[in-house]
């Protein structure tokens, strides 16, 4: 098992577990995906040591952002480790929706006073 994150605006997670019937868990989506993903066909990921420069590089400045935290192990989709980009780092990319009983946090991701971002202190220990 690894933890791998996705930097997404609040929004966009807070709509793949919304419900006709809010108190009715059999009828939510169970799955979450990105605008981009029947474009891309994939999921942007990020291991941890990777997640911040990753979102100084896309999301500098951006609020109202959550880190989800993913247990791999979990997921129901393909996970391949590359890089499209011509860098040397690989970064995580989920093949397909990502199961959201595979999501074990999310935590409130906010830039500060500068735009950029820092590690948030509630995951310090992960």
């Amino acid at each position: 098992m690894a933890i791998i994150f996705h930097i997404t605006k609040r929004a966009a997670w807070d709509s793949c577990r919304e419900t006709p019937d809010a108190d009715n868990e059999e009828t939510a989506s169970g799955r979450y995906r990105t605008e981009m993903f029947p474009i891309e066909g994939f999921i942007h990921c990020s291991k941890r040591e990777q997640v911040i420069q990753v979102a100084n590089a896309r999301f500098r400045g951006q609020g109202g952002l959550v880190l989800l935290s993913i247990d791999d192990s979990l997921v129901s989709a393909e996970i391949r480790y590359e890089n499209l980009e011509g860098g040397q780092q690989l970064f995580p990319h989920v093949y397909g929706e990502i199961n959201i009983d595979a999501v074990v946090q999310v935590t409130e991701f906010e830039p500060g006073t500068d735009g950029c971002f820092t590690w948030p202190a509630q995951l310090a220990s992960r």
